[in-house]
């Protein structure tokens, strides 16, 4: 790598991490914003949303990383073209290919980043951050097992196995002891449906009361629920396909499939994920036309807001396409990687013209 070619890339990086930055921060301050509305609802104070803030950071970071990549390289490599410095780099032997490839290495770094943030880090602390807000506010503590979720409340014991949607819970056991810890009775719900106001309606209801002496069964067809748990504070049982990663996607696809349960809009979020450090590449090479044609003398608010047009657009063309795919029912990995090639072969296009 000659001195040229490590300006370039250092230079883009630099960019780009400054781009990320100003974006997570613009993303920080609005999302602090909303929080606030909920401030004093059950525990929700300051500390947990600075705590949520930072816990929803790393995510934050991933999916802004491609669009911080755009905009820095528009800004970077296009301020080169405006000083003329692709001129003198041309000059002194660097041809196109050799820019592009200096932008693209610094791409490979970023892809990196975004590959170790997505998967290590930012699944974890998503999740983290949807129980901090969730328990805060409810004031509740639950704890998430590979039995279910666990609540207590007051004297009883909670456990919920299955979570339908729609307010429908299923498989359902409560445990309620007295002051010395002695367990009083243990009743298994098969359903549960929200009614509101804390009250649900249970269908076949085995209550069993435990005492020195017996043990005393009921079995009921319909009966009422009354209790302060809500159907929002289970959602963190919910496996949600945005707080995973590769490798717990491709685990939940299969077993979706072993259990003859639909499974494409877990392997659409899977080959999104796998696709999204590599969109990296992809904003990379749609801002080289900018830089390498007749566009240097394009200022630079001029080249931040024609970056903002192309992120929107990407992003908008990218969603509607997984979305026709989930309707329509076509190839969750083909509905994935078909904006990316689309808009990357354009790009492509677009430089050899400006050669």
């Amino acid at each position: 790598m000659n001195i040229l070619t490590k300006y370039i890339v250092k230079e883009v990086l630099k960019g780009s991490a400054v781009a990320v930055m100003l974006l997570l921060t613009l993303f920080m301050l609005f999302t602090f914003r909303d929080e606030l509305k909920d401030i004093g609802e059950g525990g929700y104070d300051l500390k947990q949303i600075l705590m949520y803030l930072a816990l929803t950071a790393p995510t934050v970071f991933y999916e802004l990383l491609p669009f911080g990549a755009l905009l820095g390289s528009l800004f970077v490599v296009g301020g080169m073209g405006n000083n003329s410095e692709i001129i003198a780099m041309r000059a002194a032997g660097i041809s196109i290919f050799g820019v592009i490839k200096a932008v693209m290495l610094a791409g490979l770094v970023m892809v990196i980043i975004a590959f170790l943030v997505g998967e290590f880090v930012a699944p974890k602390a998503a999740h983290e951050a949807q129980l901090v807000k969730m328990l805060a506010k409810k004031n509740e503590v639950a704890i998430r097992s590979r039995n279910g979720v666990w609540l207590r409340e007051k004297d009883e014991f909670v456990n919920v196995r299955k979570i339908m949607g729609k307010g429908g819970l299923g498989d359902i056991y409560t445990y309620k002891i007295d002051e010395q810890g002695q367990m009083l009775s243990v009743r298994h719900i098969d359903e549960a449906t929200f009614l509101g106001d804390g009250l649900w309606k249970v269908n076949n209801v085995l209550q069993t009361e435990v005492s020195v002496n017996q043990v005393f069964s009921t079995k009921v067809v319909q009966d009422e629920w009354e209790t302060s748990i809500e159907p929002d504070l289970l959602s963190v049982a919910v496996v949600k396909s945005d707080n995973m990663a590769l490798y717990d996607l491709y685990t939940y696809i299969d077993f979706l499939k072993q259990n003859n349960q639909k499974a494409q809009t877990y392997e659409l979020a899977f080959w999104s994920r796998l696709i999204n450090p590599f969109v990296i590449f992809v904003m990379l090479m749609v801002s080289i036309p900018f830089v390498v044609g007749i566009k240097r003398g394009v200022s630079t608010g001029g080249r931040m807001m024609l970056g903002i047009i192309i992120g929107m657009t990407f992003n908008i063309f990218d969603k509607i396409a997984g979305h026709v795919g989930l309707v329509y029912g076509f190839d969750p990995m083909v509905m994935a990687v078909l904006p990316s090639i689309l808009v990357f072969s354009l790009a492509t296009y677009a430089v050899t013209r400006a050669k």
